[in-house]
């Protein structure tokens, strides 16, 4: 420990910063340190996103192509193997339903679930879901258990 490395507490130093549009006196008075005219320096101006001073912007200059079908409907996929997992871990008895899953913390509170297949069950379950694929359906029902869809 010696002078050169000390400092002060901390928080105990604020830098206030400098206090602009204050009067002439104070040195960034007058145009308060946004230069002579010009759209920056007036009261509400704010930057357009992606604004390129004219120039056509990049968002517009890119080609675009693709398309995005607005009435899409996205499931949440749950295989059989993360229900077979849950069974072996105890999280899940014989049945299992939306609820469930979204306090187990497979899926979320708003999502569709859909159950694939891969992978296979051997315990017995009452599967309650949006929807199925023909081979989970098949696996689920192989096992003893029943498959309703909401």
């Amino acid at each position: 420990m010696d002078l050169s490395k000390l400092k002060p507490a901390e928080g105990s130093v604020k830098n206030q910063g400098k206090r602009i549009g204050r009067g002439q006196g104070s040195g960034k008075g007058g145009t308060a340190t946004r230069g002579h005219k010009g759209a920056k320096s007036r009261s509400g101006y704010s930057r357009k996103l992606g604004f390129e001073g004219g120039q056509m912007p990049l968002q517009r200059r890119v080609p675009k192509f693709g398309f995005i079908n607005i009435n899409r409907v996205e499931y949440q996929g749950v295989n059989l193997d993360k229900l077979q997992q849950l069974v072996d871990e105890k999280k899940i008895n014989d049945t299992v339903n939306l609820d469930s899953l979204m306090s187990i913390g497979v899926t979320g509170k708003n999502d569709l679930v859909k159950i694939l297949g891969r992978g296979e069950l051997k315990a017995k379950l009452k599967v309650t879901a949006h929807k199925f694929t023909a081979s989970a359906k098949a696996a689920i029902e192989a096992a003893g258990g029943e498959a309703v869809t909401l």
